[in-house]
């Protein structure tokens, strides 16, 4: 399989926002739609794999984007 990990210093997200980030049209940030983590959500489960999001306000966020082996076609 293959991982891939992106992380940031940036604010982080909120405890009580973790558990809605991959919900269609949540956002905290004015003018934005709130699909952008939802649609590659749905693409990362499309392909067999997983997304995990682990944040501390103040200190940054880090996204592990886990997809399955596949065989050479």
């Amino acid at each position: 399989g293959m991982q891939v990990i992106i992380k940031d210093t940036g604010y982080g997200i909120k405890n009580e926002n973790l558990e809605k980030i991959f919900e269609p049209y949540f956002t905290t940030k004015h003018r934005k739609t709130g699909l952008g983590l939802y649609i590659t959500h749905q693409i990362v489960k499309g392909h067999g794999g997983k997304m995990d999001i682990y944040s501390k306000e103040g200190r940054g966020t880090r996204c592990i984007i886990t997809l399955p082996p596949r065989g050479i076609e």
